[in-house]
């Protein structure tokens, strides 16, 4: 049997990933932090292992009688975080989980990085996997230390031999969506009368897709290489027209134009820097609402087989479990 320990079990991602590698029978210890809300994966039957990925004591620990390592804790959020933490987590853990599984010798290193360390494009010339990476300047710190980290594990494998695949997921949305954390964006379009939406776009791709990807990279992911978890590209505006259509929510629409929300975001910035507190517009954030943010998942579908379910399903799926579990 497959030992495998998921880092970040807790998370949107890592607790959909924890509960399907435990139905397909692998032996699974998920290493979450002490203080972790395990809500989402309590009743999942699994060995939990509680440290600090920062603690490299805590990191060998975890890794030692593991074969098989996917690393998909990161901090994801875009407000209240400073770089050193984003670094602390994104960057350094992830140098000490590589360092672990060194160490012990593991059989396949999975890590779970996201699809903007990769430069998008536009819906006709989607970015893929050769795209280089064009969003330092947009100066997001959960970017550039994703970024970071990736260039590490692809060091690794060239320098230490490291067995290890990268996935690059794109927007998820779904069920089991606890805190909420990308569940926000769909729990923001239901409920009004009048909806406010900003001139860009994502790809959006199902959270089992994305299990489903990295689950099937255990075996057939090639060693060193990429692969973009991408579903389907839509901009903001389809996408809660979709939304719209299936909670049978009549509403009117409102494009923000494009300079209104980067003068927002600027006043945002200013703001942070005078007073030191985070604002959940700032440059940043209202620049990557304006990007048309769009990937192609074809290398994944030819490679690792997975089959992407439609947005709309999606969205189905996300919003009977957020009904059920008395989200709106």
């Amino acid at each position: 049997m497959n030992k495998v320990l998921v880092t970040g079990a807790n998370g949107f991602l890592g607790s959909n990933l924890t509960r399907e590698l435990f139905r397909l029978g692998y032996e699974v210890r998920i290493m979450i932090r002490y203080n972790a809300d395990i809500k989402g994966i309590s009743d999942i039957p699994c060995e939990v292992f509680f440290g600090d990925i920062s603690n490299k004591h805590d990191v060998e620990q975890a890794v030692a009688g593991c074969n098989i390592v996917i690393h998909a804790a990161s901090i994801t959020d875009q407000w209240g975080i400073t770089f050193e933490e984003y670094e602390k987590v994104n960057f350094t853990g992830t140098k000490n989980i590589v360092e672990a599984s060194l160490s012990q010798k593991v059989d396949k290193f999975i890590y779970v990085s996201t699809a903007n360390t990769m430069g998008p494009g536009s819906k006709d010339k989607p970015g893929n996997e050769l795209s280089g990476f064009t969003l330092f300047h947009a100066n997001s710190a959960y970017i550039n230390t994703k970024y970071l980290a990736q260039q590490y594990v692809l060091e690794q494998v060239e320098s230490n031999q490291l067995p290890a695949v990268i996935v690059n997921p794109t927007f998820m949305i779904g069920p089991n969506d606890i805190k909420p954390s990308s569940g926000k964006l769909v729990l923001y379009g239901l409920g009004k009368k009048i909806l406010f939406y900003p001139p860009g776009g994502k790809n959006f791709v199902y959270i089992h897709d994305v299990c489903q990807g990295i689950v099937n990279a255990i075996d057939n992911g090639k060693m060193g290489n990429c692969y973009l978890l991408a579903g389907h590209n839509l901009s903001y505006r389809e996408f809660f027209s979709s939304l719209n259509s299936i909670s049978r929510e009549t509403k009117i629409m409102i494009r923000i134009p494009a300079f209104i929300l980067k003068l927002g975001g600027i006043l945002g910035t200013i703001k942070e820097r005078l007073t030191g507190r985070s604002s959940k517009l700032n440059y940043t954030s209202a620049y990557l609402l304006c990007l048309n943010n769009y990937y192609t998942g074809k290398k994944s579908e030819n490679e690792l087989m997975v089959r992407y379910t439609p947005v709309k399903d999606a969205l189905r799926n996300a919003l009977t479990w957020f009904k059920e579990n008395n989200y709106y």
